[in-house]
């Protein structure tokens, strides 16, 4: 009876005794679970079987068997030595049995070390267990997979190793440094004159700004106003119930409907510039031109107001003169005529960037100047004459005139604004005088609206603003027709 209680307590304890030598050399403790019934002899089962009633828990290591796959921790630096790969350390995984995993942390290099000590204790305490893969094996078949793995992801180069093996586009011709594009904005700006060119998009952090895609958007925008403008004679060749007088009329009320609704400036741009397309290729009679207006003035505030008038508001303002049913068949047909390209760059879109080229010149920004700037752009869309004029142009006439009548002892046009607006002061001579004339009204027109608004204190009274000297003589100077010639003032 004491010889099977020996068996018994023998068969209790683990085959596989963990030793001082053995835990150094793994990094980490083994944890071993038995999946199989060991082998015992007629003597050890009676014992076995004695002690599994009374509720003792058998626990061998029989039977293990391994499959490592190696897992690289470190993958993004690639300033590591291609030699230093046997310090990279590896997580293998090792199947025991259905639901039971045995867990090994190997450190390589302290394995390295104690190599041949590993494999004398594991021929002396592991005889009787059948490894499903020698040491020998691993190091043989690991190692090499791991150099190989380090070889190809430093070849891709740190953080470019994250991306799959196919991809077409490495992470660093991603990333674009902010310097390389502010030096890169830089050259782009630099004339061929070497003239002293003020950056206006040097505020690269802002977002909002899109410094970067600035000159680009630009660009894009002056190729678009030639691609979407009206006919500059449609007046002429086809419109035969109406005339320039009543389109003046129409935008005039148009202008007092804006104030009354509060609505952006670019809304009444937008509305004049929908007007002035479908005039140019349909035939309108005087009774629909106010349905017209209104109609383009709906379309222009769903595209730029947050919060666009209803339908009704519109019937309103026109005295129900049209009814809603009347007002939704025009937009239908106005939509269908513009095949829905409602994305059209006015003379609002270009006096923004350049009232902020011409406010590179001054110290500190000029309200009188931007008001006056629109005041005078505001002007244009009223007379029908103007639209021989490309939006650009007369966006950068606007400033010229502005600058001239708030400064006669400077030249109104310096080299920052020449390289933005690309206009040169003769350029603009055409459309600079005929737009003076609107601001001092020689004609003599009535249609006020834009007049008496820009008469309130909230933009300076700036309509009450003209110059002591016309602004010919700005060109017939021949100091100031060169503006290449004279700094930045």
């Amino acid at each position: 009876m004491n010889k099977e209680n020996t068996n018994a307590a023998r068969a209790e304890e683990p085959t596989v005794r963990m030793t001082r030598a053995r835990a150094k050399a793994f990094g980490a403790s083994v944890e071993v679970v038995s999946s199989t019934q060991p082998v015992v002899k007629q003597g050890q089962k009676r014992a076995l079987l004695a002690n599994s009633k009374a509720g003792t828990s058998v626990v061998s290591t029989i039977g293990l068997q391994h499959k490592r796959r190696a897992v690289l921790k470190d993958v993004t630096n690639p300033n590591v030595d291609r030699d230093d790969a046997s310090h990279v350390q590896a997580v293998k995984q090792a199947k025991r049995g259905p639901g039971k995993n045995v867990k090994v942390a190997l450190n390589s290099s302290v394995a390295e070390d104690y190599q041949d000590d590993i494999k004398t204790k594991l021929a002396e305490e592991l005889s009787k267990i059948r490894m499903a893969e020698p040491r020998e094996k691993l190091e043989v078949k690991e190692e090499p997979l791991a150099r190989s793995m380090c070889h190809d992801l430093r070849q891709q180069g740190g953080a470019d190793a994250m991306l799959p093996r196919h991809h077409p586009i490495k992470l660093a011709e991603l990333q674009m440094p902010q310097k390389k594009e502010e030096n890169a904005t830089c050259e782009r700006l630099r004339s061929s004159n070497d003239l002293p060119i003020v950056n206006i998009d040097k505020n690269l952090k802002d977002p909002l700004a899109c410094s970067l895609y600035a000159p680009d958007i630009y660009s894009n925008l002056r190729l678009t106003e030639i691609e979407r403008r009206p006919s500059t004679n449609y007046m002429e060749s086809l419109q035969q119930d109406i005339t320039p007088s009543m389109r003046g009329i129409l935008i005039d009320w148009l202008v007092e409907v804006s104030e009354e609704y509060k609505l952006v400036p670019d809304t009444l741009y937008l509305t004049v510039n929908l007007i002035d397309r479908f005039l140019s290729q349909n035939f309108v009679q005087k009774q629909k031109l106010q349905l017209l207006g209104v109609t383009c003035m709906l379309i222009a505030s769903k595209y730029e107001e947050i919060v666009a008038p209803r339908v009704e508001e519109f019937c309103l303002i026109t005295d129900n003169t049209y009814s809603r049913e009347e007002v939704l068949d025009m937009e239908s047909e106005v939509l269908n005529f513009l095949h829905f390209q409602l994305s059209v760059p006015t003379t609002k879109t270009f006096l923004r960037r350049f009232i902020q080229a011409a406010q590179a010149s001054y110290k500190a920004p000029c309200v009188e100047l931007e008001f006056l700037a629109n005041y005078l752009a505001e002007l244009t869309i009223v007379e029908y004459g103007f639209l021989k004029f490309l939006p650009s142009v007369v966006a950068a006439s606007a400033v010229f005139l502005a600058r001239w009548t708030l400064n006669q002892s400077d030249h109104p046009w310096t080299p920052t604004l020449e390289h933005y607006t690309s206009y040169k002061p003769s350029d603009l001579q055409t459309s600079v005088i005929a737009l003076e004339e609107l601001q001092l009204n020689t004609r003599g027109c009535c249609l006020n609206a834009i007049c008496e608004k820009y008469r309130r204190q909230k933009f300076k009274s700036v309509a009450t603003l003209t110059s002591a000297q016309k602004v010919v003589h700005s060109f017939e100077d021949q100091q100031f027709a060169d503006s290449s010639k004279r700094p930045e003032d």
